[in-house]
């Protein structure tokens, strides 16, 4: 038995799609061809495929043109970067995406940082991250983007919450803690060696989860009546028989946390929809930058 409010990530997922879907057909309409993305997948990683054509899959559905590339896993970083180069240069292409994570051969700094900014629509390169921190104009990355919209849906105004940021990746902890600090919350990262983790987090009126580790955070760990919104996806078995059965889990013991906190984000169906969407959203953005359009609050 939950007590808590469940955040619905797919079905907000969902609005925000069909949002993108009719800005999509006006900026065609506009530029004489559909908003594009291309997605590049480097080896045969069997997660990456599944989210690359997932990814492919919302994009074709929202009126966009999604461009495949898939390249052997012992692809050089030379040629790796020499088809985003290309791809850069291609006025046809509004975004480009490289799936992470890439094989050992290849330096994922120099792969981010070579696609151009206004293309860039994980909002990975080292200039849209530092616009994000200096408050400017950027393209954000994805998945705290999403959790930042799913917060104001539930939430409303976000001023003066004190929001707990469990995790520091480039990817996750650190932009998130930036679009909350823009929204006005006072904000404390921590990661998995702060001091009294359960004590800080349970000071926060919204607490984060982004550090990987499936059921990390417990129901000791949250404030009563807290939003929690659970970033981590971790794959583990359900059995130990052969047959490789498994599920999908969070960062957060959602059974033990649903009792505590006000809302819990569900995994799956929590920020993973969220984060498609928003790539979708992304470029978009980009799109309309690029030629000069003007679309609606997204």
């Amino acid at each position: 038995m939950t007590g808590s409010k469940i955040i619905d990530g797919k079905g907000f997922a969902a609005t925000l799609v069909e949002t993108v879907t009719a800005e999509a057909k006006m900026i065609a309409a506009k530029i004489g061809r559909a908003p594009s993305l291309a997605v590049v997948l480097v080896g045969e990683d069997p997660a990456s495929a599944v989210y690359v054509r997932n990814k492919i899959t919302t994009t074709t559905t929202a009126g966009m043109r999604s461009i495949e590339h898939r390249l052997d896993a012992s692809t050089r970083q030379d040629d790796l970067i020499a088809l985003i180069t290309m791809l850069n240069d291609d006025d046809a292409i509004d975004g480009i995406l490289v799936q992470l994570p890439l094989p050992e051969q290849i330096d994922e700094g120099a792969v981010i940082n070579a696609i151009r900014p206004d293309k860039d629509v994980d909002g990975f390169h080292v200039v849209n991250a530092g616009l994000l921190a200096t408050g400017q104009e950027a393209l954000v990355p994805c998945t705290p983007y999403g959790c930042l919209r799913l917060l104001q849906n539930q939430l409303g105004d976000l001023s003066g919450n004190h929001a707990v940021v469990v995790g520091r990746s480039n990817i996750v902890g650190k932009p998130m803690a930036q679009l909350l600090l823009a929204s006005n919350c006072t904000v404390t990262i921590a990661h998995s060696r702060t001091r009294d983790l359960a004590t800080i987090c349970r000071q926060a009126d919204i607490l984060v989860a982004a550090v990987g580790r499936p059921n990390m955070i417990t129901a000791d760990y949250i404030k009563p009546g807290a939003t929690v919104i659970d970033v981590g996806i971790n794959r583990v078995k359900t059995t130990d028989d052969g047959t490789g059965k498994s599920r999908l889990i969070g960062d957060v013991d959602f059974a033990g946390a649903s009792v505590v906190a006000g809302a819990i984000t569900p995994v799956p169906g929590g920020v993973g929809p969220m984060t498609i969407a928003c790539l979708l959203r992304n470029t978009l953005v980009a799109a309309s930058r690029r030629h000069g359009v003007n679309i609606a609050k997204l």
